[in-house]
């Protein structure tokens, strides 16, 4: 086929963030009346390995062959594809999720909107394209994700999509999803900045319990609203997420950590309600059975573990003994790994600020733990060596040193 027979099309997030007013990194392309051959013949370079995706000799950007595609199994791998000359344009938009991700422009720069995707985005509604929609269940998390992204703007999602969702979850395609597209998913929507409306969108179509049941377990428990006006652990716990959003935007680390935090409230025993003694303690056991599940990075998941151990110390970090605050930095590996303390210091604010009035409340803890780490770092072993200290008396000498510059600190 002569190269001038094909036709290549913007599509996907470039046009709808362009139709938005929003900058938008990657600009994807679909190719129609083309095949593979064609490409190559070009100087294409092909990466795809499930279907036919190119690589632009020249600016790198992806061009994908118009394909559709047919349900064959469960879950996200359970799809054939088939791509063509003859496919058309329309039929490769069809296969898409939302229609305001089914918008191309032509060479031209005209807009092609077969399924109303521009209006839903004036009219702020995310909106499944078919019903083919309920044939991928990773389309529930990208969803819940989109509505965190765009939240802020005033989008919902549509009454019919959620109803679909929900059929999903009941028909068991969330069973079916491998653990690395479930944390892909995850981790981008805590870059989001409300991630509170992946969980709520999560929550309302059942997927939530499905996926996340240590989290979903989280609503419904009572918390003293002395402290926390909120009261319910779960709206709590969204508060948090998005202060994290808010304090670090796009961290998903710091965002992780936050998501994790307080899952040990939802093993209170219930006649010691609505109080959380050592809720940091059992916290450990469900997130460490979320992150074997879910496969978290090893960062992650060894950060989300401190957090949940020490997040009560660093809110008492001012009142507590010097000697105290150094086995708290020396509990995070401060002095060798300081860009560990960070995350959690972030995730400790959004706790304190994630509570219901109590959203603009100043966090020194955060500062006093930063100079704390600081000033003992600044302790070295040479002055001791040239005391002529040896041995285990060089650690036990820095130590001293290292809580006296801490409590200089406390009384500066």
């Amino acid at each position: 086929m002569p190269a001038a027979a094909f036709r290549v099309y913007l599509v996907g997030g470039a046009v709808r963030d362009e139709l938005l007013g929003r900058a938008h990194g990657d600009r994807d392309y679909v190719v129609v009346g083309a095949t593979p051959q064609t490409l190559l013949d070009l100087g294409y370079k092909p990466v795809g390995k499930d279907f036919p995706v190119f690589l632009h000799p020249d600016t790198g950007e992806e061009y994908a062959l118009a394909r559709t595609e047919r349900k064959t199994g469960r879950g996200y791998h359970g799809f054939a594809f088939h791509a063509d000359p003859d496919v058309t344009l329309e039929q490769d938009l069809a296969r898409r999720d939302l229609t305001i991700n089914a918008m191309a422009r032509d060479e031209t720069g005209a807009l092609v909107d077969p399924f109303g995707g521009a209006k839903d985005l004036n009219d702020r509604v995310l909106r499944h394209v078919s019903p083919a929609f309920a044939e991928d269940p990773v389309r529930i998390l990208r969803v819940a994700r989109f509505l965190a992204r765009y939240a802020p703007l005033g989008f919902r999602i549509a009454d019919e999509t959620m109803t679909l969702m929900r059929v999903m979850v009941a028909d068991g395609e969330v069973e079916h999803l491998v653990p690395e597209r479930v944390w892909a998913e995850t981790r981008r929507a805590l870059t989001e900045p409300r991630p509170s409306a992946f969980l709520r969108a999560l929550r309302e179509c059942g997927a939530l319990a499905v996926l996340f049941p240590e989290i979903d377990a989280l609503y419904g428990v009572p918390q003293s609203p002395q402290q926390h006006p909120e009261v319910d652990c779960g709206v709590h716990l969204e508060l948090v997420l998005d202060q994290a959003a808010g304090l670090a935007p796009g961290d998903d680390l710091a965002g992780f950590c936050a998501l994790t935090h307080d899952l040990g409230k939802a093993l209170t025993p219930k006649d010691e309600l609505p109080r959380h003694i050592a809720h940091e303690h059992r916290g450990l056991e469900p997130l460490r059975a979320l992150c074997g599940r879910l496969k978290v990075p090893v960062g992650h998941a060894e950060l989300a573990e401190l957090t949940c151990r020490y997040h009560l110390d660093a809110h008492r970090a001012l009142e507590m003994k010097p000697g105290t605050v150094l086995e708290l930095l020396e509990a995070f590996d401060a002095f060798r790994r300081p860009q560990r303390l960070e995350p959690f210091l972030l995730a400790c604010a959004a706790d304190r600020r994630g509570r219901l009035h109590h959203e603009r409340d100043a966090y020194p803890q955060a500062d006093f733990l930063r100079a704390a780490r600081d000033s003992a770092a600044a302790v070295t072993a040479q002055p001791f060596l040239a005391q002529g200290l040896q041995g285990t008396a060089i650690g036990e000498a820095m130590r001293r040193a290292r809580i006296a510059a801490i409590a200089a600190l406390k009384h500066a």
